[in-house]
């Protein structure tokens, strides 16, 4: 996979659109184009989340800062290719104190640390180049981090058949165009035949244009 496309996905985020993102992403672009509300990806993440917690894809950290914790202490970590995300992020749950990875999900991943018990992978899918089943590489090369029964979870948006307005279909297109987004052929059935091919206990739950999806680590990795 060309270097150019892996990079395109995460360039836009810079420390200016970072501090814009709540506001634009969030609260504008998720709730009125996307149709799934930051409030209910919210409550996916204090569904799912433990407090042995590797979060790859950080963006703002918005959800870290807003979720409730099992334990005030928790272990946390924060893995992503853009440095600003991570500083960005880490400033933001610095209370926490987390460990903080700059890392190419596509690539194999140097790791030698205690394995983690949930893994989210929030608005990440639709940011990676390629199709579903070439991208779905980053779970292969995360798996191996992860506990067994280790919950992983997350949300990306999707195409081919889910609703989509038409201000969300320009929008996509336009995103599509600049790299920025690669979902042009991710559907709900590739993204449940992704997860479900390595994970056990798997869900995907659509949301306006977004799959939201949870499952479970096999207690036997291949």
């Amino acid at each position: 996979m060309h270097k150019d496309a892996v990079h395109a996905g995460q360039a836009a985020y810079t420390p200016f659109t970072l501090s814009l993102y709540d506001k634009a992403v969030l609260g504008v672009s998720c709730r009125w184009l996307w149709r799934c509300p930051a409030s209910r990806l919210l409550g996916h993440y204090q569904a799912n989340i433990t407090d042995n917690h590797l979060d790859v894809g950080v963006g703002s950290g918005y959800f870290l800062d807003k979720v409730r914790f099992p334990s005030s202490s928790p272990r946390l970590a924060l893995m992503d290719l853009n440095t600003d995300s991570l500083a960005f992020c880490a400033r933001r749950v610095a209370r926490y104190q987390p460990d903080v990875l700059q890392r190419n999900v596509l690539t194999p991943i140097d790791f030698d640390g205690p394995r983690f018990d949930s893994l989210a992978m929030n608005l990440l899918f639709h940011c990676l180049p390629g199709s579903l089943p070439e991208k779905a590489v980053a779970l292969d090369h995360l798996l191996p981090l992860l506990n067994p029964g280790a919950r992983v979870f997350g949300a990306t948006l999707l195409q081919g058949d889910v609703s989509r307005s038409l201000p969300a279909k320009g929008l996509m297109s336009l995103y599509n165009a600049k790299g920025i987004f690669s979902n042009r052929n991710d559907s709900v059935v590739a993204l449940h035949e992704a997860l479900a091919s390595r994970l056990d206990e798997v869900h995907v739950e659509v949301q306006g244009c977004a799959g939201l999806f949870h499952g479970r680590v096999r207690k036997t990795l291949p």
